[in-house]
């Protein structure tokens, strides 16, 4: 009996960023002919499994909540904020390093998979004929990226591909706006620090012009991004478990590596409970980024649940790059002056540490 609710309680935390029902991302795991069925299948009514459990989905909507304001209250008291504040604010400067490399580093092993963004978008579907061409494209804008080198020239050339692909591909590049808000905040910040241009004091030959709106804008990049990563996460997990969720079931219901039980079996829920709850905390996780809730502590839980996931499911990691680098990123930079707890828990020179 103990064990079970153990298991469970480790289901809750799994739930509450579990990227092993990750978004759109179940076509990782996936086979071709599951993802076709997955996509042509009515979705199942979600709302019919809260109901005829209501009691277990209260339990846990309750135990849920109740993590997210002890991490709340034990983040914002004073003298953790004194003791962890001056560590974190070393960090900082280097979040746009983070982030610049990461997208540098997504683009260069798109170009080694033939595939941009992700597995699902292949260059020969949306380049046919010029794949070459692309690919070669790609190795120069990530290494220009990653190694700060003409960066905002890159990031342009980068975000005329992925206007390309969402002409091809429609609101489904919604799922990938994450990589447009890190390119934004490369247009924003240019190579920042640790980059070539700015060892070699690059930066300060650039344009009057050019360094007044760096300037002007530089405040807004961390919330760009912040709100392109929660959007792609929304976007995400409404796809692959409300409107096409039964991706998410098929992926509850595989046998984890080296184990022949499913998902949902290890943890001891019925397949459909648990999509419902991914979804649930899903949409509230991208709204905690997107309005700037718990940064640091929602970023830490997808870095270990994401590691998790490719651990046991055995998952290609070059899509997950920038799953992983944003997070980071974010745990450097902390809370930007339009997040909610930034905005109104900031307080001289200290912010919440979680």
């Amino acid at each position: 009996m103990r064990s079970r609710l153990f298991a469970r309680a480790l289901a809750l935390c799994a739930a509450f960023l579990a990227p092993a029902l990750a978004s759109a991302h179940e076509v990782y795991v996936l086979t071709p002919a599951e993802i076709r069925y997955g996509l042509a299948a009515p979705p199942f009514n979600e709302a019919a499994f809260a109901w005829a459990d209501f009691s277990q989905f209260a339990f846990w909507a309750f135990l849920a909540a109740l993590v997210v304001f002890i991490v709340f209250f034990a983040s914002i008291i004073r003298p953790l904020e004194r003791r962890l504040g001056p560590s974190l604010a070393k960090l900082r400067p280097y979040a746009p390093a983070i982030s610049r490399v990461t997208v540098g580093l997504g683009f260069l092993t798109a170009a080694y998979h033939q595939a941009l963004f992700g597995p699902e978008l292949p260059l020969a579907g949306t380049f046919a004929g010029y794949e070459g061409l692309v690919t070669g494209a790609l190795v120069i804008i990530g290494f220009f990226i990653a190694f700060g080198a003409y960066a905002r020239a890159a990031a342009l050339a980068a975000i005329l591909l992925f206007c390309i692909e969402v002409i091809a591909h429609g609101v489904y590049m919604l799922t990938y706006v994450n990589y447009l808000g890190e390119l934004l905040l490369l247009l924003i910040l240019g190579a920042h620090t640790l980059a070539v241009h700015t060892r070699g004091n690059g930066a300060r030959r650039a344009p009057e012009w050019l360094r007044r709106a760096e300037e002007r804008l530089a405040p807004y990049g961390f919330l760009i991004l912040r709100v392109a990563f929660g959007i792609s996460l929304l976007y995400a997990s409404f796809y692959a478990k409300i409107l096409h969720n039964n991706l998410a079931l098929q992926v509850a219901s595989l046998p984890l590596a080296g184990h022949p039980e499913s998902l949902a079996a290890v943890f001891g829920f019925e397949p459909h409970f648990l999509v419902l709850g991914a979804a649930i905390i899903e949409i509230v996780i991208a709204l905690f980024f997107i309005l700037g809730i718990e940064i640091r502590f929602t970023s830490l839980f997808l870095l270990f649940w994401l590691s998790l996931s490719l651990w046991y499911f055995g998952e290609a990691v070059w899509p997950h790059i920038i799953l992983i680098g944003i997070p980071v990123a974010f745990i450097f930079y902390g809370y930007d002056r339009y997040s909610l707890e930034g905005r109104f828990f900031k307080r001289r020179g200290r912010e919440p540490v979680l």
